[in-house]
């Protein structure tokens, strides 16, 4: 663990970071959550990780910011990482295919969320601290629709 902090601080040096969890798809993979300020403008990244020949390698990252409550990104290779920022207190939880997502509260109304699928494809859908559930289809870059579910 150590070799991978060490890693993980080298690569996101003078960003805050947020949250680190290990074995997420397979032994000896990890993701880093941070937050990196850019043209006056915060961005929150997910990063993957894959320890080998006893060294943590970084492998894929992908950003977003807190601008819409409900899209949603993925990476586009496996394990299949599902994200999004949000900022909207109206969404109690969210779901990539029978999946809870983690919703890590980063801030007073700035929550992130993410889930591990094996599947490339996977429904995302939220529920609302009403009960309403909703199905996001994710369509060509930052377009997206929303459906009731």
């Amino acid at each position: 663990m150590i070799s991978f902090i060490r890693a993980w601080k080298k690569r996101v040096k003078k960003k805050k970071n947020i949250h680190k969890q290990f074995n997420i798809s397979h032994k000896n993979d990890a993701i880093a959550i941070f937050i990196e300020n850019k043209n006056q403008k915060e961005n929150i990244f997910i990063a993957y990780y894959e320890k080998e020949n006893g060294n943590w390698n970084w492998r894929k990252t992908r950003g977003t910011r807190w601008e819409s409550p409900i899209k949603w990104w993925s990476m586009n290779e496996g394990p299949y990482i599902y994200f999004e920022a949000i900022d909207d207190n109206n969404i109690s939880e969210v779901y990539v295919g029978k999946k809870a997502a983690m919703i890590i509260k980063v801030e007073e109304n700035k929550r992130f969320w993410y889930a591990i699928s094996d599947v490339k494809d996977s429904q995302v859908k939220i529920i609302k601290n009403d009960g309403t559930k909703e199905i996001v289809e994710q369509t060509e870059g930052e377009n997206w629709i929303k459906k009731d579910y």
